[in-house]
């Protein structure tokens, strides 16, 4: 339709302005298509990975247990988020268990302190609770982690942080549209020992033999470093 010809009150557009439009919109659902090519190939590789992992501390679940209900003096509570946002609701349901364990464990007697992993966790929590927050670590994304990083890592934490129990607050993996908000509880050798004293699941540590000329204590605290580290 020609400019003169059209009615009053309703723009023209050449028809090669809606040619390069729609070719435009083609490039760019190929381009996304290919994103979205790598995205998945990047997401099997990172899931066969986490399933793999499961073996590391599975048995350590089976030997130890896992005690989210203990009592402890000093709490620390690690909150696991992404350095970047698009992830849904997993940071901030992350950073809101962690606010609710910090509350529950809340006493006159108890010390409750965090450890930030992650940029979106660190954001909230230096906002609400800037005075418990013992440790921040970020860009830890930047490159792919490998267990050799991760030891580094929990080593480090472990050198700068005094704890009874350390409540690690993670999101895990389900299916490409779900995760699973959970916490894994890892006991200072010294609560270690004293809950298996008092018999239940941890009593079962006593029925093992200790071999080699380490002491329970040491066995103990070289299972709670690796334990923290799955």
């Amino acid at each position: 339709m020609r400019r003169e010809d059209a009615p009053l009150g309703v723009r023209s557009i050449s028809t090669q302005i809606v040619r390069n439009r729609m070719k435009s919109v083609k490039n760019i659902q190929k381009i996304t298509k290919a994103m979205k090519m790598v995205a998945a190939s990047k997401l099997r590789a990172i899931q066969v990975k986490a399933e793999n992992s499961r073996g590391l501390w599975q048995p350590f679940t089976a030997l130890l247990g896992d005690t989210p209900t203990v009592d402890a003096k000093k709490n620390v509570i690690v909150t696991i988020s992404s350095d970047k946002g698009l992830c849904g609701g997993i940071n901030s349901t992350a950073v809101k268990i962690s606010k609710s364990l910090h509350k529950l464990n809340s006493g006159p007697d108890k010390e409750n302190k965090y450890v930030i992993l992650g940029e979106k966790a660190k954001a909230i929590l230096v906002r609400d609770s800037k005075k418990d927050i013992e440790l921040i670590i970020t860009e830890l994304q930047k490159n792919p982690l490998n267990y050799t990083q991760v030891s580094v890592l929990a080593d480090d934490i472990l050198k700068n942080v005094e704890f009874d129990a350390l409540r690690i607050i993670y999101s895990k993996f389900h299916s490409v549209v779900s995760f699973l908000p959970t916490m894994a509880t890892v006991l200072s050798p010294e609560l270690v020992e004293r809950e298996a004293e008092s018999g239940g699941k941890l009593g079962e540590l006593d029925s093992y033999e200790i071999e080699g000329g380490e002491t329970k204590g040491e066995i103990l605290q070289n299972l709670a470093e690796f334990q923290f580290s799955c």
